[in-house]
């Protein structure tokens, strides 16, 4: 727990916070591109000839060059495991509906106490890989509350679907936009929350 012994040292704790929080707001997301193509960091393609009515499941795992790169896209001090299991199963129109269940070690720097710390996360989501043809479109179709609430969406071209790529994109979603390390809490005077460059994420987070 923090000691807040003056005012002046509330001070110096909220310069040190907007300080850190700015500085990875401002590093390397927009190379990285987490709601795009991340399949130049990690990929691992899935030819849809391999995926049928009937469901198949797909392990994969990032190698130690793979989370390092991850670790250095993501602005993070590192990421020790990622890996994922994908349920997939053939839909109608070329969608592939995917279940995934991630699970990763990854180290953040607590917005409070700027110490770095290790995370565990496990995650589930439901997605649907959908040509890229049907998404456009869609795009003028008028949205229902039931279509909001549905599975993420994701547009792929050509014959493969890229897993590495989503798992990647799944974790930056997964990853705490305001990290505390275990025991730390904000000092008296210090209102609201830091800005992190994951923050801009979640409207996009889906809702247990």
């Amino acid at each position: 727990m923090l000691a807040v012994a003056s005012h002046g040292l509330a001070d110096d704790v909220n310069v040190r916070v907007a300080g850190v929080c700015a500085k990875k707001a401002t590093a390397s997301l927009s190379e990285a591109n987490v709601t795009g193509d991340l399949s130049a960091i990690f990929s691992r393609k899935v030819k849809l000839g391999g995926i049928g009515q009937a469901a198949v499941t797909r392990h994969i795992e990032a190698t130690a060059a793979e989370c390092k790169t991850l670790a250095a896209a993501f602005a993070l001090p590192a990421i020790a495991a990622l890996e994922g299991e994908f349920t997939l199963s053939h839909e109608r129109g070329g969608v592939i509906a995917a279940a995934l269940r991630l699970a990763a070690r990854v180290t953040q720097t607590c917005v409070v106490s700027l110490e770095d710390f290790e995370a565990k996360l496990a995650e589930e989501a439901a997605l649907r890989f959908v040509p890229a043809a049907s998404m456009r479109e869609a795009e003028d179709q008028v949205l229902d509350a039931e279509t909001l609430e549905g599975p993420d969406e994701i547009p792929y071209a050509g014959e493969t679907i890229d897993l590495g790529a989503v798992l990647a994109e799944q974790l930056a979603l997964a990853l705490d936009p305001y990290p505390r390390k275990p025991g730390a809490h904000l000092p008296e005077g210090l209102l609201g929350e830091p800005e992190s460059k994951f923050a801009a994420l979640l409207p996009f987070k889906k809702k247990d």
